[in-house]
């Protein structure tokens, strides 16, 4: 546009990198002003957009001037749309997924909404409906646009006025023909200047005032580039502060009322510089095609993989939602990666692949209510009530996959020797329980029961040693370990071997302990169980030690 009105800076590539950065630097601006400002922003570009929409529209009833038919535009005519409607590509790389991976950058903000979710006073609600109504509005907008220039504009034009000819004369070929105009020459030549197929400029020559049509397109631009920039570093705000990954904890750190991720404005905004720097929108759409295409992907499966697994977090209330409507969008959006540009589709999965490697290699302590714990669950259980249909055999008894051990450890820690002896015949392939009995009233032992669990069971993972943990409160030593027998496991993965240790003071014990002890070994085989007895010099308890240190 500048080079046409000669009101170039430097030269037209050194022009799209000094406009964009400066662009670029003002809507940084308005970001940081926080989401009032980038709100009040939205609404001026927004009408400034349906103005020029209107003006556009209003152009193509205008009746076309001498100087405008020049360039190709006819008003209304059904023989142009046909003409228009079916393809013509042209240079080495015109093809249908050529055009699509510059064109779909445009139908990228739908997910603009979902990116701010947090900053919405009912995201539920608002989410679903303007996400729906942006993407009816934007196919409804591209279509009216499309059919409209598409059925007043011809291909080919060559812009001088001394083109005009009689109708049907000799020596004149195409459409432009018929409405008085010959331009053969420049359409043969391939020289032509203006044109649907030629002329970026055709909606402002079909207008009814042109500037306002590159208002609205920088309206347009700037409303999606502000989203954008909005909306990225909220969405990286929130991995930061989970700590996913190395190095970005830095950026997590949110300033203001509303803890505005300024750090990560600015890690756009540099980001966004590098690519205003390589000034070629043609080369630099493929590579963001490709990568929008790979986020939807990811969320369309996402869909998916929450449905199939019964996720209970999951529970979309859109009427018309399918999971395999979840899954077709995310087959199609693969295809066309690999479509558009193959290598740039290898290298987006390349980095998820890695991303989601390091996390699963890493394992953050974060919890996320993901459709992988509902998957889990649904597994684990599934193979249970499976399991039950499965008939005992030697060959598993021998490999040790019948092998089942309840463990009277008390709390873990206090015995690791019993833990650790145990843990090397069961060879993480078979179940070992570590049992303990809590002494005394319900009431009072139940809130140290709750409280304990979940750091017997972490004490449990750090030792690496796959084993569950259970306890029960009871009245005495004997009747606790009655219910853990009879009570533990799920299915036919229940113990059936008791493993305690040795009572080291049977000389100085009570009578009634030394009856509780001798009557577990009796119950237990009483509960067809069998026994194991492990004794130490040292002995295996180990609390005191631990209590004293």
């Amino acid at each position: 546009l500048p080079q046409e009105h000669n009101s170039l800076i430097v030269d037209p590539t050194n022009d799209i990198r000094i406009i964009g950065v400066i662009t670029v630097t003002v809507l940084l601006g308005i970001s940081l002003a926080g989401m009032e400002w980038e709100a009040k922003a939205q609404i001026l570009f927004f009408l400034v957009i349906l103005v020029s929409f209107i003006n556009y529209l209003v152009g193509t009833v205008i009746p076309a001037t001498a100087e405008k038919q020049a360039k190709g535009f006819f008003s209304y005519r059904a023989d142009i749309f046909a003409q228009n409607f079916v393809p013509n590509w042209r240079g080495p790389e015109g093809s249908f997924f050529g055009l699509f991976s510059i064109f779909f950058p445009s139908a990228t903000g739908i997910l603009a909404g979902a990116n701010i979710s947090g900053d919405l006073k009912d995201p539920a609600v608002a989410i679903p409906k303007g996400t729906l109504m942006a993407i009816f509005w934007t196919t409804v907008s591209y279509l009216v646009l499309s059919a409209t220039i598409g059925a007043c504009v011809v291909r080919d034009a060559s812009g001088s006025l001394n083109d005009s000819v009689a109708v049907g004369s000799p020596g004149c070929e195409g459409l432009a023909c018929s409405f008085g105009w010959n331009f053969t020459a420049c359409t043969q030549q391939q020289s032509c200047r203006y044109g649907l197929s030629n002329y970026y400029q055709s909606m402002s020559m079909v207008s009814g005032f042109g500037p306002l049509i590159t208002a609205g397109i920088f309206g347009a631009t700037l409303s999606s580039a502000l989203a954008c920039l909005v909306s990225a570093p909220k969405v990286f705000q929130c991995l930061c502060k989970d700590q996913l990954y190395p190095l970005i904890g830095f950026f997590g750190k949110g300033y203001g009322r509303n803890s505005e991720p300024i750090r990560g404005y600015m890690l756009t905004y540099v980001i966004a510089i590098g690519f205003i720097l390589i000034a070629e929108l043609n080369a630099i759409a493929p590579i963001i095609s490709n990568f929008f295409l790979c986020s939807y992907a990811l969320i369309n499966f996402s869909c998916f993989h929450a449905s199939i697994t019964n996720s209970p977090g999951w529970r979309p209330s859109f009427r018309y939602y399918s999971k395999w409507a979840a899954l077709f969008g995310a087959a199609v959006s693969v295809v066309i990666m690999f479509l558009l540009t193959w290598w740039a589709a290898l290298i987006a999965f390349s980095i998820v692949i890695f991303l989601l490697g390091y996390v699963l290699y890493k394992k953050p302590d974060v919890n996320w209510g993901s459709s992988m714990q509902a998957s889990s669950y649904n597994m684990a259980l599934n193979y249970s009530v499976g399991l039950s249909e499965v008939d005992e055999h030697i060959k598993n008894y021998r490999q040790g996959q019948l092998i089942a051990c309840l463990v009277l450890t008390g709390p873990p820690n206090f015995r690791p020797a019993l833990v650790d002896f145990v843990g090397t015949f069961t060879k993480n392939v078979s179940l070992m329980l570590c049992g303990n009995v809590l002494i005394g009233p319900r009431k009072q032992k139940m809130p140290e029961s709750q409280l304990m669990a979940d750091g017997h069971t972490k004490w449990l993972m750090k030792r690496k040693i796959k084993a569950f943990y259970t306890d029960v409160v009871a009245e005495d030593l004997r009747s606790g370990v009655q219910m853990l027998i009879q009570a533990a496991g799920l299915g036919k993965m229940r113990p059936n071997i008791l493993v305690l240790g040795y009572k080291r003071n049977w000389r100085t014990a009570s009578p009634q302990s030394l009856e509780d002890y001798v009557g577990i070994l009796h119950d237990a085989f009483d509960f067809k169980y069998g026994v194991c007895l492990m004794r130490m010099k040292e002995g295996l308890n180990v609390s005191r030690v631990l209590q004293a240190h």
